[in-house]
């Protein structure tokens, strides 16, 4: 155990500015950590037991042996952090007991990462309070096993990827094939405009069975290919090669969202205007839309209301199926857009949308 007992950590969520699904097939995406956060006030102990509780789940108390995790039947919220003291003990890092309180501001179901708030808070304490020689990379590859293996949610690395590694006022742009990451410059308020996220208040859930079926056909494509992942294909004719659709269509996506990516970092480290990545967040919604076929009537709504309310791009993030959009907007546009969006969702009946600006923030840290 380490010198430090107790505290309180945070791990941000995220919204992706570019680079949907590409994570699982080796590409390239461009993600920001949010101010919004789930904080864990943990605590060690001696007992051998993992306790968990949460502010939004008042009255719910979960103990269970850390010995026994692996066999657990627990269901719910609480397989998130169980999962990550799972995981710590299977790699072999003692955990002797702990105390978990968890409190969440991220949206749940919007799209945004929570569960990956989730298990990114949870590690960077238990890494702190019992293993303080993990590195980031390990983090990340703990929250992704937690959520894969002991939630059965099929999602890659982007999301921990982001509460881990995001700085405040940059982009991270994620190269999953190599491995590597970088820091990119991303202020748009110098530029006046402004990042909205519209949560549409349709819940999505990765542990369903959409995101695995996109996960397999994309695999599927790439075999068809006769190429490892989806990232060695970079001439967007050969996709045309594939002979189920299903599977073309999901490579035709990956193959030009991993260029518009690419295409993004380009032009911001070059220092070019951000307007001029609208039109390419547009055309990334477009594909979601049509090749992916993550998209929903509501989502879709949004989009076409903030373009139409003078967003220079918009589009869907995160895993499809429900969630949030997000629209590069005019800083003094913002109040404009969110009225836009809003008025059509009530012409059409849809549930009010959420919604706020989004700012590049920091990635999980010790706050107390």
């Amino acid at each position: 155990m380490n010198a430090i007992q107790r505290g309180v950590w945070v791990a941000p969520g995220r919204v992706n500015i570019i680079g949907e699904h590409t994570d699982y097939n080796d590409g390239y995406a461009l993600p920001i950590a949010l101010p919004h956060v789930v904080s864990c006030t943990a605590r060690a102990t001696s007992d051998g037991t993992v306790t968990v509780s949460s502010r939004q789940h008042p009255g719910e108390l979960i103990s269970e042996p850390v010995a026994g995790l692996a066999d657990s039947t627990v269901a719910g919220w609480v397989r998130y952090p169980l999962g990550v003291v799972y995981e710590f003990s299977r790699r072999g890092r003692s955990i002797g007991g702990v105390e978990l309180m968890l409190d969440g501001a991220v949206p749940v179901g919007a799209g945004l990462s929570s569960s990956a708030a989730v298990v990114c808070a949870v590690a960077v304490a238990l890494r702190d309070l019992f293993a303080g020689a993990v590195t980031d990379a390990e983090l990340i590859d703990i929250g992704r096993a937690a959520e894969n293996s002991y939630v059965g949610a099929a999602t890659g690395t982007l999301d921990q990827s982001a509460s881990v590694l995001c700085t405040a006022g940059h982009a991270l742009f994620l190269d999953f094939g190599k491995g590597e990451h970088a820091q990119v410059p991303f202020d748009l308020a110098a530029a006046g405009l402004a990042l909205l996220v519209a949560d549409t208040n349709t819940p999505h859930h990765h542990a369903g069975g959409g995101y695995a079926d996109r996960r397999r056909e994309c695999e599927e494509a790439a075999a068809a290919l006769g190429v490892r992942s989806l990232r060695e294909i970079t001439d967007i004719a050969a996709v045309e090669q594939i002979p189920a659709p299903a599977p073309r269509k999901r490579a035709r996506h990956i193959v030009s969202e991993n260029a518009r990516v690419l295409e993004v970092v380009d032009m911001l480290r070059r220092g070019r205007d951000p307007r001029e990545i609208g039109p390419i967040l547009t055309t990334g919604h477009a594909s979601l839309r049509d090749d992916f076929e993550i998209s929903t009537p509501q989502l879709d709504a949004a989009v076409e209301a903030a373009l139409e309310a003078g967003a220079h791009g918009a589009r869907m993030v995160g895993g499809g199926f429900g969630g949030s959009i997000i629209a590069l907007v005019d800083a003094d546009r913002t109040a404009a857009t969110v009225r836009a969006i809003e008025n059509r969702f009530r012409a059409a009946d849809f549930a009010e949308p959420r919604t706020f600006v989004a700012i590049p923030s920091a990635g999980a840290h010790r706050v107390a």
